[in-house]
């Protein structure tokens, strides 16, 4: 099942695919482009990878990691489907990130990797953005190149772990404005699913709705103000989202200290 978070109506609904359209929880079916697409759940802990495809590592001239080269991401990142992502008016080069998000569905602690996926609940995408001008190591990812409000559009959907029988073979792709750019396969990840969560569940306790990005494959390229980018992994679905200026925001217009319930 394909499940969503959707603005409808001045309320936040729960939503389903419905033959094309989205079922809410109150049972109305409503059309797609009608509703503000929020993340699909409420991200708790969210690790995300660096360098975790050996083709991508080879592409930014880097040795692969010998270990998960992880980091955190904080809850202002995210947005949703057919968002708005803020290119900082001094970046040079923004690259966009198609990734895999796996969603922890219980409590987890000192996982062995053969039962890993016991614990997962489902996928979506993300689109993690990189600012790569604050880049001041590739081996540590500072804040400012990876937790810049609005730059990880995830979702729209989280698909069942029950739908998506062999996680580890996914094609990504990414368009930029309908032209593709990036493409590549889950199957080429250095550190697979159920590695990351015996390497993180070793030393910290997983919990309901933390989510790991799994880094993303070769193919990256700037992306300029007015570009819609679409990242698509097979059998989860295509998230879409727009690059506007930060000076539209910085000029009065950000509503960002607006908060949306829940």
């Amino acid at each position: 099942m394909k499940k969503a978070r959707v603005a409808y109506a001045g309320a936040i609904h729960q939503a389903c695919e419905f033959n094309g359209q989205l079922k809410l929880a109150d049972g109305r079916i409503v059309d797609e482009q009608n509703v503000i697409w929020l993340p699909p759940l409420e991200p708790r802990t969210v690790f995300a990878l660096g360098l975790n495809y050996a083709d991508h590592a080879k592409e930014l001239a880097f040795k692969a990691p010998e270990e998960p080269l992880a980091f955190l991401k904080g809850p202002n990142t995210f947005i949703g489907h057919r968002g708005q992502t803020k290119r900082p008016i001094d970046a040079t080069y923004m690259h966009y990130e198609c990734e895999l998000a796996v969603v922890i569905g219980k409590t987890a602690k000192n996982v062995k990797k053969e039962e890993a996926f016991e614990y997962v609940c489902g996928y979506t995408i993300a689109n993690d953005y990189a600012i790569r001008d604050y880049l001041e190591n590739y081996y540590r990812p500072n804040l400012k190149v990876k937790n810049r409000d609005t730059c990880t559009p995830i979702g729209p959907w989280l698909v069942d772990v029950r739908d998506i029988p062999d996680p580890m073979n996914l094609n990504l792709k990414t368009y930029v404005n309908g032209k593709l750019t990036q493409e590549g396969n889950t199957c080429d990840m250095i550190f697979g699913i159920a590695e990351l969560i015996q390497y993180f569940s070793s030393f910290m306790t997983l919990s309901p709705g933390d989510v790991i990005l799994t880094g993303t494959p070769e193919g990256l390229a700037d992306t300029a103000v007015g570009d819609e980018i679409t990242t698509e992994i097979e059998g989860i679905g295509k998230l879409v989202s727009t690059i506007v200026s930060d000076d539209i925001f910085t000029k009065g217009q950000d509503h960002s200290h607006i908060k949306i319930p829940y």
